[in-house]
């Protein structure tokens, strides 16, 4: 009798099949997928008639990337030519259908096979998030983010793009790094630390240890986003998807951590218990391509390293969240 692998699930389908069809999508906004801070800043200063003008005059310049243009490429890059996509990308853009040309002809310039969208004339791109299915919503556009992380999809406002990195990454490998709490994982053990303190929130991860934690916004994401990695697995336990935590936890609140991950049958290439450390140097050793994360504070120092995604959460951005013993 032949073994059932790990690349099957119970209804028949093995992963392959699953992802083709239904593809890991990500809608990604203009602003996230190119630099347009320079035209927007025209919008803000000058208004829509300026903005349209100057959007037109440059109809055939192709935009230069953004903060979100690298991670959406190598993703692409998975794609298998002239078979069916395991990921597709929506661009969802405010822009008018007529002010679309630039997008699409920079798309096509850049060699990016992506041929969906939505263009809204100034109308919030919330509700069509879940219409087209959205798994992961990249935006400028804090508004947009909220309507979409509301609806039930994974989705973060991302700040703007730090320095390319020259001669690395040549690998076509595509990593992914995410916060734990409130992020990957539910936010209850932060309202315990919140509302009872350090001590309470000890005692209760660690005699709640193997109890698996609830799935946070990102949670699904994760889930779909791990059978992408285990599709593109080149060797045992190496994938052309890396998946990293970077967490301030640190023991013992982190064998949680590690317990919910095997019941979800989620694993992930990298986890770093972080504690009172920062997480910029962590994210950048590990060369993410994105970070998600729902305190302002982290997102905006692992902005200087990486693609960093502010993530809407139930904490003020000066709240102290996950405490560590030092």
């Amino acid at each position: 009798m032949r073994m059932k692998t790990c690349a099957q699930r119970g209804n028949g389908l093995d992963i392959k099949q699953q992802l083709e069809k239904e593809p890991l999508r990500i809608g990604v906004s203009t602003r996230a997928l190119f630099d347009l801070e320079e035209e927007h800043s025209v919008f803000v200063e000058q208004g829509v008639e300026a903005y349209c003008k100057l959007q037109r005059e440059l109809e055939k310049q192709p935009l230069r990337k953004g903060s979100g243009y690298e991670v959406v490429e190598r993703l692409l890059d998975l794609n298998e030519i002239g078979k069916k996509p395991q990921v597709e990308v929506i661009v969802l853009s405010r822009n008018s259908p007529d002010l679309s040309l630039r997008a699409f002809h920079s798309i096509k310039e850049l060699g990016l096979n992506v041929r969906l969208g939505s263009f809204t004339s100034g109308r919030s791109l919330g509700p069509f998030v879940p219409a087209w299915g959205i798994d992961l919503f990249l935006s400028n556009e804090a508004a947009d983010v909220q309507a979409a992380a509301a609806a039930g999809t994974a989705a973060a406002k991302l700040l703007t793009s730090p320095q390319i990195r020259t001669g690395q990454d040549n690998d076509r490998e595509v990593r992914f790094a995410f916060d734990g709490d409130a992020v990957v994982f539910s936010a209850e053990s932060d309202m315990i630390y919140k509302d009872k303190g350090l001590d309470a929130f000890l005692e209760h991860e660690t005699e709640n240890a193997s109890e698996p934690m609830s799935q946070g916004p990102f949670g699904k994401f994760l889930k779909k986003l791990s059978l992408l990695r285990e599709i593109h697995l080149v060797k045992p336990g190496v994938s052309k998807v890396r998946i990293g935590i970077v967490t301030a936890r640190n023991a013992p609140a982190h064998e949680r951590v590690i317990q919910t991950l095997r019941v979800w049958g989620t694993p992930v290439d990298e986890v770093h218990f972080v504690g009172p450390n920062e997480k910029s140097p962590i994210l950048d050793a590990m060369q993410a391509h994105i970070f998600f994360d729902d305190q302002e504070k982290h997102v905006l120092g692992a902005s200087s390293v990486v693609s960093a995604g502010h993530v809407p959460g139930p904490h003020s951005s000066d709240q102290p969240i996950i405490p560590a013993t030092s």
